[in-house]
C-alpha cells in the first residue's frame, strides 16, 4: 500500500494506529470480535495486533472481561507534549504542507469577540507570495476561513449575512454564492476565496475546534492568483481539512464523531 506521495505504508502499522483511534474515540472497554468488526478487519489479525500492544503497555486488557482499553503506557510519548506550545506542535504539520504543496499558509487565532489574528506563517522556500504581517486582524466572516467558520458554527441564513456585511471585500462576492460556500464547507470542512477579500489571492481554509465546539484555530492557504490549479487548490483544502482534524484531536482533545 503507498499513500497519496507514492510512500510505502506498512498495513500492520496502519492497522494497529486504526485499533488504537478507536479505542481512544469509544471511551469505554471492547472486545477483540468487536473491535474487529467496527476496525474493518480480520478477527485473527485483530487479534495479534491487540495482544501485541497490550504486551507493550499501549493498551490494557481485562482477562476477565476479555476487554481492551487505551493504556498508560501512552503516557510514554504523550508526557513531552503535555507541556508544550501549541504552536510547537502545529508548525510540523502545517510546515509540511506548505512545502509539500508549494503554498503560503497562514495560522490565525480565532477571538470571543469574532476577529482572526495571524499567529504565525508556514511557508514553501523558493515562491512568489504575498506577505501579511503577523498580528494582522481580520473579522472572523472574512474569506475562506470566514466560510468554515460559519459552517461549522452552524449559523443560519440571516446570522451568516450579518457576519457577511461586517467584512470589507476587495471584490465583494454576492452573498448567495457565500452562503452556498457554507453550506459546501459543512461536509467538506474546507473552504475558498478566489480574489474577493484581497483582489488577486487565492485563499483556502479550515478551521479547528475546541473540545467543546468553540472555534479556536483558523488555517489558509495564501497563493498569488494562477500559481494553483482549481485542482491543486481542492488538495490543500483537503490537507487542511485533516490537519484540522488532527489538531482538535491532538491539541483540543476532541473525540471522533464529537
Amino acid at each position: 500500500m503507498v499513500d497519496d506521495t507514492g510512500q510505502k505504508l506498512v498495513p500492520a502499522v496502519q492497522n494497529a494506529m486504526i485499533i488504537m483511534r478507536l479505542l481512544a474515540a469509544s471511551g469505554r472497554p471492547m472486545g477483540a470480535t468487536q473491535i474487529a468488526r467496527e476496525a474493518g478487519l480480520n478477527v485473527s489479525s485483530a487479534f495479534n495486533i491487540l495482544r501485541t500492544l497490550s504486551h507493550e503497555g499501549l493498551l490494557s486488557f481485562d482477562p476477565e472481561a476479555k476487554t481492551y482499553v487505551i493504556g498508560m503506557g501512552l503516557m510514554e510519548f504523550a508526557a513531552p507534549l503535555l507541556g508544550a506550545n501549541p504552536a510547537d506542535l502545529i508548525r510540523p504539520t502545517l510546515t509540511a504542507i506548505a512545502q509539500e504543496h508549494q503554498v503560503a499558509i497562514a495560522l490565525w487565532q480565532i477571538t470571543a469577540n469574532e476577529r482572526i489574528v495571524l499567529i504565525d506563517r508556514f511557508t514553501a522556500p523558493n515562491i512568489v507570495q504575498a506577505v501579511m504581517s503577523r498580528s494582522s486582524r481580520l473579522p472572523v466572516f472574512a474569506g475562506a476561513v470566514g466560510r468554515v467558520y460559519a459552517a461549522r458554527q452552524g449559523l443560519t441564513k440571516a446570522q451568516t449575512r450579518k457576519g457577511f456585511d461586517s467584512v470589507r471585500w476587495q471584490d465583494e462576492p454576492e452573498f448567495e454564492t457565500y452562503w452556498a460556500d457554507v453550506q459546501a464547507a459543512r461536509d467538506s470542512g474546507t473552504a475558498q476565496d478566489r480574489g474577493h477579500l484581497f483582489r488577486g489571492l487565492d485563499i483556502v481554509a479550515a478551521l479547528s475546534v475546541d473540545a467543546a465546539g468553540v472555534p479556536r484555530l483558523g488555517m489558509s492557504s495564501i497563493t498569488i492568483t494562477g500559481q494553483q490549479t482549481d485542482e491543486s487548490l481542492a488538495t490543500v483544502g483537503a490537507a487542511l481539512a485533516q490537519a484540522a482534524r488532527q489538531i482538535e484531536r491532538g491539541v483540543f482533545g476532541l473525540r471522533a464523531g464529537d
